[in-house]
């Protein structure tokens, strides 16, 4: 397929648009919704039903995903939509991801020695960029929805007013980032006397239902000035924060050209800078396009995906960052010849990341996903982030709305790790306006008419998830929900060692990778949220959400008895 790049600028807001020449599709008569949680796929299905497309609902789906799952996204933080309209087969990124305050400097979070403070850029109102999420929802809706803002934003409204029950996740990352909650975040998320809710108990969130109400009325202007903007700007200025005006005004969602390349005759569609998602997944798949991945023992199988993985993040901690701060030769990265050269350079052991480079080193359960497709074949792969779980800890008093911690994602100082242990260099450093290089790696996947829409949370982890997850789809290992349900392994360059899922790697496979220099660490739980959604080339869906939590995916006859009151 062949894409034609052109770039608008039209009423303050940056449009690049790809014109593909693009083939017929059978006729879908169903849609499929695959989220983090049961009530925001059945908003997206509710706004289906009132005779919305994919992308209203969307709107729906991550404005209710803010609501029930306040420590992995919200209108405190941002997100990318990568989008497939069917009409014409043009395919886009909205870019809502946080952008650092005007007063961000490239050193405020050393101390005077040059050393990292522990903790500033994760907690606190310093640790949070400006929001992008609710002004991509107004992007969305206006451009590419048919119905009103104010009507797809119902079911969160609902939703936030009437409370959803306490589940296990919820349990565990409040308990995970309980001490650094602020109080009015104590007040919403804890029991009275502050202690963690038990499972089935009601969260309500009057608040958030307000500022979500206001959003739904105002448009940009419902948060980004007014009440919920100068409630925000008072809980981060009496927070030590650096938040003005001024950030908020200049916010700006991005249309950005996806990263486009291909695998053995397949199409891969993914996220473009400032997320890394795009970049690293395709030189993962160059790499492993020059060896016969199906020809080779499991322990050789894995061995050359964890050497394509380490080169290709080691790439992603020099050379990226925000492209609209940086200048990068995308093209050459993504290149099958810089393919050649790194695959060149394996071996049939380990080579330790110190032998790669002079570089001296020093995303988790938090972050969400859904994907969509409806019965025109539109459809929709969205990855939205706080950062952290429960972000920076800090809910603004007043709005419900808990701030992002975005600011941590940025590389504080060259070859400092984060808090998910990345590395990253000067085209990741803090820079006033710059957007903080992501893991995000929402992505389409096209094989032989068969159409993959997927996508996981997973702080660093989360593009080797995708990679393997596509790996199954490419090579035909199993069904759907196998894809999602395998055994994760992961390497991100440094630390120098191989993270996996309990039993991901047998005991065989880990003396026999041990005996090649890995150094292995299997976790004491699973990682990682994916949800995804197939449609066939005969026509068919089918959509599996991940099995380790509570996510729900359905394949729908849409009809109205789906729809709530529509909102006129």
């Amino acid at each position: 397929m062949n894409f034609r790049p052109a770039i608008f600028l039209i009423s303050g807001f940056i449009y690049l648009f790809s014109f593909p020449v693009f083939s017929a599709q059978p006729e879908i008569n169903q849609s499929a919704v695959a989220s983090a949680h049961p009530t925001a796929t059945s908003a997206g299905f509710e706004i289906l039903g009132q005779g919305g497309n994919a992308f209203d609902a969307a709107v729906a789906v991550t404005a209710t995903l803010a609501v029930v799952e306040p420590m992995g996204s919200g209108l405190g933080g941002g997100g990318f939509w990568l989008l497939h309209r069917a009409s014409d087969g043009f395919q886009v990124m909205l870019d809502g991801r946080e952008k650092a305050p005007a007063a961000a400097t490239r050193d405020m979070y050393l101390d005077k020695q040059g050393a990292v403070i522990d903790g500033l850029s994760l907690n606190g109102a310093l640790a949070a960029a400006i929001p992008g999420l609710p002004a991509a929802l107004v992007h969305l809706a206006s451009k590419y929805g048919k119905l009103p803002l104010r009507q797809s934003l119902q079911p969160a409204i609902r939703a936030a007013e009437k409370g959803f029950t306490v589940y296990p996740r919820y349990q565990k990352l409040l308990k995970f980032r309980l001490a650094h909650l602020n109080e009015a975040a104590k007040k919403v998320f804890l029991t009275d006397d502050n202690n963690i809710p038990a499972i089935g108990a009601l969260i309500i969130q009057k608040d958030l239902a307000a500022s979500l109400r206001r959003l739904a009325i105002g448009q940009r202007d419902g948060f980004y000035k007014g009440e919920t903007a100068e409630k925000m700007l008072k809980a981060v200025s009496s927070a030590g924060g650096i938040w003005t005006q001024s950030d908020l005004d200049n916010y700006q969602v991005v249309e950005r050209k996806p990263v486009i390349g291909d695998y053995h005759g397949a199409q891969i569609v993914s996220a473009a800078l400032p997320s890394s998602g795009g970049i690293v997944l395709l030189e993962i798949l160059n790499i492993l396009s020059g060896f016969e991945l199906d020809a080779l023992t499991p322990t050789e199988r894995k061995q050359k995906i964890i050497e394509a993985m380490r080169l290709a993040y080691k790439d992603r901690a020099e050379y990226l960052g925000d492209s609209d701060f940086i200048q990068l030769d995308q093209s050459r990265l993504i290149s099958m010849a810089h393919a050649d050269q790194l695959r060149a350079g394996i071996t049939n052991k380990a080579t330790p990341s110190d032998f790669l480079s002079e570089t001296t080193p020093p995303e988790g359960q938090d972050t969400t996903h859904f994907s969509i497709i409806d019965d025109h074949g539109n459809r929709v792969s969205a990855t939205l982030s706080i950062n952290y779980p429960f972000g920076s800890a800090l809910l603004a008093e007043g709005t419900g709305i808990v701030l992002n911690d975005e600011m941590d994602d940025f590389s504080a100082s060259p070859g400092v790790e984060n808090s998910y242990g990345l590395i990253g260099s000067s085209a990741n450093a803090i820079e006033a306006g710059k957007r903080p290089l992501s893991s995000m790696t929402p992505s389409f996947i096209e094989k032989d008419g068969d159409v993959l829409v997927l996508g996981t949370p997973g702080g660093s982890r989360i593009i080797t998830m995708v990679l393997i997850a596509a790996l199954d789809f490419l090579h035909g290992n199993g069904e759907l929900a196998d894809w999602l349900a395998h055994g994760r392994f992961h390497h991100q360059y440094y630390p120098d060692v191989v993270q996996f899922e309990p039993g991901a790697i047998s005991k065989a496979e880990q003396a026999e990778l041990s005996l090649l220099g890995y150094e292995l660490k299997e976790r004491q739980s699973t990682y990682g949220n994916m949800h995804a959604v197939l449609f066939k080339s005969d026509g068919d869906l089918e959509a599996a959400s991940d099995p380790r939590w509570l996510g729900k995916a359905e394949v729908r006859k849409v009809s109205s008895e789906d729809a709530a009151t529509i909102v006129r």
